[in-house]
């Protein structure tokens, strides 16, 4: 997902506006692979300029009409998103100043889940991650696998990837879905959808409400010091982790391993 203040060359800015507090604003144009509803892409795109400090609080938004030229679009479908936010306490509306940032973001909440990362930075505030996909693929399920994510019949799509974080990489993940529940996910890891989360609910309505783990801190592995850029043996966080679906059902087996040289695990997904 292309960040608000866009640089990347996937993103290309649209246009450079001013906010009501003469903050300068870069908006980027909405790309069209994204599955997601045009006006859910905004909402993400505003949220996170929130969420990572970009838009601070008490900062008064442009108009609509200016947010939506930014954007390039329609500017009922940023009426929509804003009104969205405006609910979720992210925005609050006041006569005759406008639409303002709260600074209130519930980080708790499983909406800011699929955009964000349990690794924070020393001093609390999020981390924008991205991810890389090292491999997918089939395989036939272990007999505790098919029994853990009660496979009727097939295999499971096997993910790897690495999640970087302020320029390092973290945390490597190895997850593991059913394949019956997920039977048209992109097999090559460039075409995975980087919101894993997110893709199962837009695009199987699984959405993930309950999180199990079991945390544990063991000496890095071979693969562990390759993969996350380690000097040597050094102590790892392991999490193994079961994610469920809205009606109860496990839908990921997990495993992370993750660094905290210059991070702090927290997790506030409930």
């Amino acid at each position: 997902m292309p960040p608000v203040n866009a640089k990347k060359a996937t993103a290309p800015a649209a246009g450079l506006i001013s906010g009501g507090s003469d903050v300068a604003l870069t908006l980027p144009n909405l790309v069209s692979f994204d599955s997601a509803p045009l006006y859910e892409r905004v909402k993400r795109h505003m949220s996170e300029a929130i969420l990572v400090g970009e838009w601070q609080p008490g900062m008064v938004l442009p108009s609509e009409t200016s947010l939506a030229q930014g954007f390039g679009i329609a500017v009922g479908t940023v009426r929509r998103a804003m009104s969205d936010l405006v609910a979720e306490g992210l925005l609050s509306r006041r006569r005759k100043t406008g639409t303002v940032v709260t600074g209130r973001a519930p980080h708790h909440s499983l909406r800011f889940f699929f955009q964000y990362f349990r690794l924070h930075r020393a001093d609390g505030s999020l981390v924008r991650s991205t991810s890389q996909f090292l491999t997918v693929e089939t395989q036939a399920p272990t007999p505790e696998q098919a029994q853990r994510l009660q496979i009727r019949e097939g295999g499971v799509v096997a993910i790897h990837r690495i999640r970087h974080a302020d320029g390092r990489p973290v945390m490597h993940d190895k997850l593991l879905l059913a394949e019956e529940r997920v039977p048209d996910l992109p097999r090559e890891p460039a075409e995975l959808p980087p919101l894993l989360y997110l893709h199962l609910l837009e695009r199987y309505g699984i959405r993930i409400s309950a999180v199990r783990e079991q945390i544990t801190a063991e000496l890095a592995t071979d693969e562990d010091i390759a993969l996350l850029a380690l000097a040597g043996r050094d102590a790892v966080l392991a999490i193994d982790e079961v994610a469920y679906d809205q009606a109860g059902v496990p839908t990921i087996l997990g495993s992370h391993r993750a660094s905290t040289r210059a991070h702090a695990y927290i997790n506030e997904v409930r």
